[in-house]
C-alpha cells in the first residue's frame, strides 16, 4: 500500500461526508490522525490537481470540481436525493406541481434534483440562478450563520434592486433575513411568471440544502399560497429527521 495516496483518499473521503460543511484542516488531520504538516501539503496537492477547494464562504475545504468531472454531477448529494424524493412525490401527489432541491454554491444556487406534475402548463426554472433571484437560494442564504452571512455579503455584496427590491440596503437586507428566519421559508410572490416557496434542510442540525416547491404564477392564490408553506415547510423538517 502507497502511504500517501491512501492518505489522499482518506481527506477526500472525509471531505465527501456532509459535502456542503467545508472541513477545516485541523479537524481533518486531527480526526484522520495525520501530522499536520504532512496534512496540509497532501489537501494543497489535491486543491492544486481540483479535487478540493477552498470554501467561498466559510473557512475550510470542500469537494473539488473534478471530483464532479470524474462521476457523476449528483454522486455527492445522492443519500440526500434519495431521501428528499419520497416527500417531493408526496407533495406533487397532493398539489400537483414541481418540486426541487438545491444547494448553495457561491453566489448561485443550483438544482441538483427536480420532478415534474401533470399539469399541461408546467413552472420551469434554470438548473442555476443567482441565489438572491430564488427562493431557495434566499433561504440558504439566510439560514447561514451571522459569520457567514456577514463573509457571504462582503464577498458577494447586497442584492440588486431589480432582482430583490425590498433588500437591496443592508437595513433591508438584515430586515428580509430575520424575516426569513423566523418564518422558516422564503416566498417569492411578486413574480409574473413563477412563484416558489422554499424551506431549509439539514443533515445532523448542518444547513445542507433547500426544498422549493413552485409553480406559474397564474395558478397562485391564497388557498395555494397557505398550502405550499405547510407543506414545503414541513416536508423539510421531515427530510431533515431522516437525514439525522
Amino acid at each position: 500500500m502507497i502511504q500517501v495516496v491512501n492518505r489522499a483518499l482518506d481527506i477526500i473521503e472525509y471531505v465527501s461526508v456532509d459535502p456542503t460543511k467545508p472541513k477545516l484542516l485541523g479537524h481533518i488531520a486531527k480526526d484522520l490522525k495525520l501530522n499536520p504538516a504532512t496534512c496540509a501539503n497532501i489537501i494543497k496537492t489535491l486543491v492544486n490537481r481540483g479535487y478540493l477547494e477552498k470554501s467561498d464562504i466559510q473557512k475550510g475545504y470542500l469537494l473539488g470540481k473534478q471530483i464532479a468531472n470524474i462521476s457523476s454531477d449528483n454522486y455527492s448529494f445522492q443519500n440526500l436525493i434519495d431521501t428528499a424524493e419520497v416527500e417531493m412525490n408526496k407533495i406533487t401527489r397532493q398539489l400537483n406541481e414541481k418540486c426541487l432541491i438545491a444547494v448553495l454554491k457561491a453566489d448561485k444556487r443550483i438544482v441538483i434534483h427536480k420532478n415534474s406534475c401533470e399539469q399541461m402548463v408546467q413552472a420551469n426554472t434554470p438548473e442555476e440562478k443567482k441565489a438572491y433571484d430564488s427562493s431557495t437560494g434566499r433561504i440558504l442564504v439566510a439560514m447561514l450563520s451571522d459569520e457567514a452571512l456577514n463573509n457571504y455579503v462582503n464577498k458577494y455584496g447586497l442584492p440588486p434592486a431589480a432582482i430583490w427590491p425590498d433588500a437591496d440596503t443592508l437595513k433591508k437586507f438584515m430586515n428580509q433575513i430575520k424575516l426569513i428566519r423566523k418564518n422558516g421559508y422564503a416566498l417569492i410572490e411578486d413574480s409574473v411568471q413563477v412563484i416558489g416557496v422554499a424551506a431549509p434542510i439539514y443533515r445532523k442540525d448542518l444547513l445542507t440544502a433547500s426544498l422549493s416547491i413552485y409553480l406559474p404564477a397564474f395558478r397562485f392564490t391564497n388557498t395555494t399560497r397557505k398550502k405550499m408553506i405547510e407543506l414545503c415547510v414541513s416536508s423539510a423538517k421531515k427530510i431533515s429527521q431522516k437525514l439525522s
